[in-house]
C-alpha cells in the first residue's frame, strides 16, 4: 500500500510534486480529484490533484479533507499538502485554513511551510520568498490575475490566514543540520506555535528539512520540500529501492500545445514558438464573449498544419487587465478555460494523443474534458514538469505534459514534443 499521501491544490502543482517523488525513486500515481477506488496497489506515493487554490475557503477545506480521508483509507502513513512555490493565495486562504483542517484531522499540533524550489528560482531566506534574485513582491507574481502577491514575508502572509502562531526555522538552524532543525521545531511546538516557515536556499537545505521532519505526520510546501523524503523513508526502512519509477510508454501520433497561462515564463515560451514561425492560433476572450466561431477557427488551424500547433490565450499583464475590465475577471478566465477544454476534446476525436498544456487552471479544464482520472508520472522535461500517461474517456492512452505557468525553459514546448517523439 502507498506510504505517502499528497494533496495538491492544483493540477500542475500535483504533477510537479509527483515528478519530484518519481525522481527520488517512488512509484507515483496522480489521481484527478478525490480518489474513489482508483489507487494503484503498487504505488509508493499517491498525489491527489484538486482544483482548490482559488476556491472559496470552505470548499477548499472540504475537498482537502475528503482527499485526506481517501488517502488514509488507502493506507497512507505520511501526508503532504502541496501548494505553489510562489505561495500565491489571499489573506483569507487557502493555505492556512486547509493546513489547519488537515492538522486537526491528523491530530498534530505542528507543521512547517516551505514553498522553496531553488532549481526553479524560488528560495526562502529569513522567511522572505525570492523569485530568482527578486523579492516575491517585485516578481511577475505581483501581476497574477487571480492571486497577486505583494508581500514577500511569509510569516506575515501566513499569519493573516490563521489564528495560530507562526514562527520561523531560519537558515542558521537548517545549515546546522537535521538535529538542529528537529530541535528548533520541537521548541516552537512546545511554545504553542503551530506553523513554522522554513528557510531553504538550495537543494541541500531541502534535503536537510526532509531528513529532519520525515517522521512528522504532515508537511506543507512546494514540491521542492519533497526532495529529501524518498531517501529519508528508505533510511527508515519504509521504502524499497526503485530503478523503474519513471518508465513511460508514449502513445505516438499527433501532438498539440494548449496554453491558457499568462505568466512571464509562458509568455516567453509562446514568443519563442511564434518567433520560430511555427503554426499557432490565438484565442481572445473578447471574441469568445461575442460568439465568434473561435473554437472552429482553432480546429481549422490545426487541420491545415503539417506539424504541431500552438493554440493559446496567453497574453501580457496589460492584455489580461484589458480583457478583465471588459468582461470581468471570472468570465474572462471561464471563457478561455471552456474553449480550451472543448478544443482538447475535439482534438482527441481527431486522433491527437499528445497534449502539452500550460497553466494550472487550463490543465484542470483539459484533463476534465479528456475524461482523465489518473496519471502515471514519468521523468521531467524541465524541473517540476514531467510527461505523464493516462487512459482517456474513449479508452485510448494519452500523454500529457501539464506545465505550471511559471515553469519551464523558453524552449519547453519544443523540448516536450521532441521527447514524446512528435516534434
Amino acid at each position: 500500500m502507498p506510504l505517502l499521501g499528497c494533496i495538491a491544490d492544483d493540477f500542475t502543482g500535483a504533477t510537479d510534486l509527483a515528478s519530484t517523488l518519481v525522481a527520488g525513486g517512488m512509484r507515483t500515481q496522480q489521481v484527478i480529484g478525490v480518489p474513489n477506488g482508483t489507487i494503484a496497489p503498487d504505488a509508493d506515493a499517491v498525489v491527489v490533484a484538486l482544483k482548490s487554490r482559488s476556491n472559496p475557503v470552505d470548499d477548499a477545506v472540504a475537498q482537502s479533507l475528503a482527499a485526506l480521508e481517501a488517502l488514509r483509507a488507502a493506507g497512507c502513513q505520511r501526508f503532504f499538502f502541496k501548494y505553489c512555490s510562489t505561495f500565491d493565495s489571499t489573506d483569507k486562504g487557502n493555505i492556512g485554513p486547509v493546513a489547519e483542517a488537515l492538522m486537526d484531522a491528523l491530530g498534530t499540533r505542528f507543521t512547517i511551510a516551505c514553498p522553496a524550489f531553488p532549481e526553479n528560482g524560488r528560495t526562502v531566506f529569513f522567511g522572505h520568498l525570492f523569485v530568482g534574485d527578486r523579492l516575491l513582491s517585485e516578481s511577475g507574481m505581483r501581476h497574477h490575475p487571480v492571486t497577486p502577491m505583494h508581500d514577500p514575508d511569509l510569516v506575515r502572509v501566513l499569519s493573516r490566514q490563521t489564528s495560530r502562531g507562526v514562527g520561523l526555522i531560519d537558515y542558521r538552524s537548517v545549515r546546522a543540520g537535521a538535529d538542529a532543525v528537529r530541535s528548533r521545531a520541537a521548541a516552537l511546538e512546545a511554545a504553542g506555535t503551530a506553523f513554522a516557515i522554513a528557510d531553504a536556499t538550495d537543494d541541500a537545505d531541502l534535503r536537510t528539512l526532509g531528513t529532519a521532519l520525515s517522521d512528522r505526520p504532515l508537511l506543507t510546501g512546494g514540491s521542492g520540500l519533497a526532495l529529501g523524503l524518498p531517501a529519508a523513508y528508505r533510511d527508515a526502512g519504509l521504502l524499497a529501492n526503485r530503478d523503474d519509477a519513471a518508465a513511460l510508454a508514449f502513445p505516438g501520433g499527433i501532438g498539440v500545445v494548449l496554453s491558457g497561462s499568462c505568466s512571464q515564463a509562458t509568455n516567453g515560451q509562446v514568443a519563442r514558438w511564434l518567433g520560430a514561425g511555427r503554426p499557432a492560433y490565438r484565442l481572445e476572450p473578447q471574441a469568445l464573449a461575442s460568439g465568434a466561431p473561435v473554437v472552429e477557427e482553432a480546429l481549422a488551424c490545426f487541420d491545415g498544419a503539417s506539424q504541431p500547433v500552438l493554440i493559446y490565450a496567453t497574453d501580457t499583464p496589460e492584455g489580461v487587465a484589458n480583457a478583465q475590465a471588459q468582461l470581468g475577471q471570472e468570465q474572462s478566465g471561464a471563457l478561455v478555460e471552456k474553449a480550451l477544454a472543448t478544443i482538447a476534446q475535439r482534438l482527441l476525436d481527431k486522433g491527437v494523443r499528445n497534449f502539452v498544456v500550460a497553466g494550472g487552471e487550463t490543465s484542470g479544464a483539459v484533463v476534465s474534458a479528456l475524461g482523465v482520472s489518473s496519471l502515471r508520472i514519468g521523468a521531467p522535461i524541465d524541473p517540476g514538469v514531467p510527461w505523464t500517461t493516462a487512459p482517456a474517456a474513449d479508452g485510448s492512452t494519452v500523454a500529457l505534459a501539464l506545465k505550471s505557468g511559471n515553469f519551464g525553459a523558453p524552449d519547453f514546448f519544443d523540448k516536450a514534443l521532441r521527447i514524446a517523439g512528435v516534434a
